[in-house]
């Protein structure tokens, strides 16, 4: 029994000196801040105490375009977008709750009725009627969630690989760090140790390309997610039912103009999901892209936000009318 015990206190030991050297702690709020904030960064308490990280840019009398990001990402993934887009359209992105500098929810809510109610408020914050949103991944399925809750203020819904379409059994696969944050045990490690190699592996997997991957972007993913609690609100969100796929009659009820932008090489979201949407939403043009992956603003940023734009000039909102002079 000694001996047990001493064998006992030794692995404890080790893993007790693994952890140390292992354990990557949280980022410092206040550095992350000025390092990511920006000039156009507004930091501002809505709903619930919580404080948004949101930039709202272009002019004030412009159609207005709202960027939603997906899971573990940024406001900074439609970086491009906004520079393309800004010059035409008031765009308006924000860190979603459990996320960059927004950080995690101060009452554990990560309920799709909780996103859809940050959506409103960030509009009902800027005076915003109606707009176009646009969604990536997670973020298409909090896009999708509030036109489906809220279709008068939609004018316009762009999906970009996003979820909420029944899977194909077999087909799909998670990121590495999904996968380890649904192992028991394991994922509450995850709040501590999350490893840089981890973050710019799941990256990896999300491209086609991975030419389009930066060290400053692998960085800036990687201290964004280790933003005091953003961790914690991974798994968090990750034990949150979703409540499944969308039902095909709300998807049909949808009738304002929509988009469907797909790169065809994605396998967290796969093609199947693009032709699920594309079949439902009854107002809807697609876009399909070759040698693309998952996040097609970052890896085509300028094509994509053209094809945006295009749409929305030809199908959202109504071309000016020239006065005529009369005799």
């Amino acid at each position: 029994m000694k001996r047990f015990l001493k064998v006992l206190a030794v692995l404890a030991v080790l893993l007790g000196v693994l952890f140390l050297v292992f354990r990557t702690p949280d980022t410092d709020a206040a550095e992350m801040r000025a390092k990511y904030g920006g000039e156009a960064s507004q930091f501002v308490e809505l709903r619930g105490g919580q404080t948004f990280h949101l930039r709202d840019e272009g002019p004030r009398d412009a159609p207005v375009v709202m960027l939603i990001h997906g899971a573990n990402s940024s406001l900074h993934t439609w970086d491009v977008w906004t520079d393309q887009l800004s010059d035409t359209y008031r765009v308006v992105r924000f860190d979603t709750t459990g996320h960059g500098l927004t950080g995690p929810a101060a009452d554990g809510d990560y309920t799709k009725a909780r996103y859809v109610a940050d959506i409103g408020a960030i509009a009902d914050h800027l005076g915003l009627d109606t707009f176009v949103i646009a969604g990536n991944s997670m973020g298409g399925w909090m896009a999708t969630s509030y036109a489906i809750a809220h279709p008068e203020r939609v004018s316009g819904l762009a999906l970009l690989n996003a979820s909420g379409a029944p899977r194909i059994d077999g087909e799909g696969q998670l990121y590495l760090g999904a996968i380890l944050a649904s192992i028991p045990g394991v994922n509450n490690l995850m709040t501590s140790i999350t490893p840089r190699s981890l973050v710019k592996s799941s990256y990896e997997g999300a491209v086609a390309d991975p030419a389009v991957i930066t060290e400053e972007k692998v960085d800036r993913y990687w201290e964004l997610l280790r933003y005091p609690g953003n961790r914690q609100a991974v798994l968090d969100r990750s034990n949150t039912p979703r409540g499944g796929p969308f039902d095909t009659g709300d998807i049909a009820a949808l009738t304002m103009p929509a988009l469907v932008m797909w790169g065809d090489e994605d396998k967290v979201t796969p093609p199947s999901g693009a032709d699920w949407y594309e079949e439902h939403l009854p107002n809807d043009r697609a876009i399909r892209y070759p040698n693309v992956a998952h996040v097609p603003m970052e890896e085509i940023p300028e094509r994509s936000a053209a094809d945006l734009r295009g749409w929305i000039e030809d199908a959202v909102v109504e071309p000016a009318t020239e006065a005529v002079d009369t005799p």
